[in-house]
């Protein structure tokens, strides 16, 4: 028997692709109509371990687009049978009806352009983080919630500018009483908003605004376990995975270049310069943090309409081999966006849960390997993140078999 709370999961960025995703993907696995493929939490490496099911996870959110309707996103999107969407019509549909509106306040002009909701330029940033927690204590209170877990999959914001107001939490409250509103961006507000409310959070975007210094030491200060930043799913997860071999060999890589095409909201918000320079900081300071040295490095976003959910990412390494001899190596990694991040998001989802049930706070290391800029974490390669989540596995696996022994 399963010691697990009722749990919900508010998704900011409720009606994107990547948030249809996770919902209906949780809908398919309770009705068993697909397998947990992708989900990590589901391999042999956590066996034994009390993890709360995806199939009971309870799904609500927000989003700035009232407008749409996530089936329909969903529809658009995902390359999923028609038969599978069928089945979860009525789930999905329960999903859309527990989404409220959100917030876009500072956040650029390519999000505000999406639909600004209606009211929202009127209200301080207390008034925003008060709203924000008033939302998330009625999905607790209507569905009689143990937790909720808050994971943020909207649109990218442009980059924030860090300085010492960003760092300590008493200056962070300075910012907030005093409607410093060019200081702080929405998904600070949101992060605010979910740790005073008791949730851990999960910020799956690049957006740097979202768990500055001080937003950390609020978690560590209100118990919160908290993890980010922008889930690493496709061209970086390579580049974290490959670009070992080349330290291991010492083969020195001269230039990785590396050339990206997506379609569907992500690209169309990051087909603007302000908000493309956040992904391209996360995408861009892997190879530096393995290889201890900076090779020539770039990285292009471009925005193709016509691809919806696909993405198709081509890097070209160029490295120096033995008696000086240039060499090439050449990958091309094509995939749908909603569909690698949606079992990622469940893993994070199940692991945040269980860390706020063992009284965990702060920061979640363990998490690094879900992350293309992980906080709090130096290394950077994918297999010494692997072996952090896979020594916390390990770990949950003894303290049970000990329990059970005494």
């Amino acid at each position: 028997m399963s010691s697990v709370n009722k749990t919900g999961v508010y998704l900011i960025g409720a009606l994107g692709s990547i948030a249809s995703t996770v919902a209906a993907g949780a809908f398919a696995l309770k009705k068993k109509l697909a397998p947990p493929t992708g989900m990590v939490t589901c391999s042999h490496m956590f066996d034994g371990v009390d993890l709360i099911e995806p199939a009971d996870l309870v799904f609500g959110g927000c989003d700035i687009r009232t407008e749409a309707n996530s089936r329909d996103i969903f529809e658009k999107m995902a390359p999923v049978a028609p038969g599978i969407l069928m089945e979860i019509k009525a789930e999905l549909d329960q999903f859309h009806h527990d989404i409220d509106c959100g917030c876009a306040k500072n956040c650029g002009e390519a999000i505000e352009n999406l639909v600004y909701p209606l009211g929202a330029k009127e209200k301080n940033l207390e008034q925003e983080i008060e709203d924000m927690r008033d939302s998330l204590r009625t999905f607790r209170l209507k569905h009689r919630l143990d937790e909720v877990i808050v994971v943020n999959v909207a649109s990218t914001e442009p980059p924030l500018e860090l300085d010492a107001c960003h760092c300590e939490l008493a200056s962070l409250r300075k910012l907030i009483a005093g409607n410093e509103t060019q200081k702080l961006r929405a998904s600070t507000l949101y992060s605010c908003a979910a740790i005073l409310e008791g949730c851990a959070y999960i910020n799956f975007t690049p957006s740097n605004a979202a768990l500055p210094p001080a937003v950390l030491q609020l978690a560590a200060e209100k118990g919160v376990p908290v993890m980010g930043n922008d889930g690493k799913t496709g061209e970086t997860l390579v580049k974290s995975a490959l670009a070992p071999m080349f330290a291991w060999r010492n083969l020195e890589i001269m230039s990785w270049e590396g050339f990206n095409i997506l379609g569907n909201m992500d690209g169309r918000i990051l087909d603007h310069q302000e908000n493309r320079e956040s992904k391209i900081r996360t995408k861009d300071h892997v190879l530096c943090k393995i290889l201890g040295y900076s090779p020539h490095t770039s990285v292009s976003i471009g925005y193709v309409p016509s691809l919806d959910d696909q993405k198709t990412a081509w890097d070209f390494i160029h490295f120096k081999g033995f008696l000086g001899a240039k060499m090439s190596l050449q990958f091309i990694w094509q995939g749908y966006d909603s569909i690698l991040a949606a079992p990622l998001v469940l893993d994070l989802v199940r692991l945040a849960e269980l860390a706020k049930r063992r009284a965990e706070a702060g920061v979640m290391t363990h998490l690094a390997s879900f992350f293309k800029a992980p906080i709090g974490v130096e290394k950077h390669a994918l297999q010494e993140q692997f072996r952090m989540l896979a020594d916390y596995a390990e770990n949950l696996r003894q303290e049970f078999h000990n329990q059970n022994e005494v």
